[in-house]
């Protein structure tokens, strides 16, 4: 069997995947890692600096390039404390970590938007990631490393 090899395993794999994978980088950064019970504010874990600040993580995945997103339900209101994971995996190879601050989301882009459909139609207002090899420029700037560094 390949190492890495994300296709054989299911989309909800992928995703504990990333949460575990997030969360043992905040660990080996001195983060004190609190996991949530229940993930229904759109939170699934929550990490503690060596400043005592704490800070809220929400962790998405993909497989490749795409498009990823949060409904705004879940993330009403953009902080300096709600941050999210992004987790990239690409066949053969570790995974990508990225970190972007909710409040990144005020100065929308190509890489990162906001869509408010209107109303009677099916999706929900929602933040958006939209990762492709044109947007890779834009996101190098939100590795885990660059951004944790920013929150210690």
């Amino acid at each position: 069997m390949e190492k890495y090899d994300w296709g054989k395993l299911s989309a909800l794999q992928v995703g504990k995947y990333a949460e575990y994978y997030s969360k043992m980088e905040f660990t080996m950064h001195g983060f004190h890692v609190f996991s949530s019970e229940v993930d229904d504010h759109g939170i699934d874990y929550v990490v503690k600096g060596k400043s005592g600040v704490y800070l809220e993580i929400q962790v998405k995945s993909l497989r490749g390039k795409g498009y990823i997103f949060i409904q705004k339900a879940k993330m009403p209101h953009l902080n300096a404390n709600r941050l999210v994971s992004i987790v990239l995996f690409n066949q053969g190879k570790l995974p990508e970590l990225y970190l972007i601050p909710s409040l990144e989301w005020e100065r929308t882009n190509e890489l990162l938007v906001s869509r408010d459909y209107g109303e009677g139609l099916k999706s929900k207002p929602e933040w958006g990631i939209n990762v492709s090899d044109k947007n890779m420029k834009l996101l190098e700037q939100y590795t885990f490393h660059n951004t944790v560094s920013r929150s210690l």
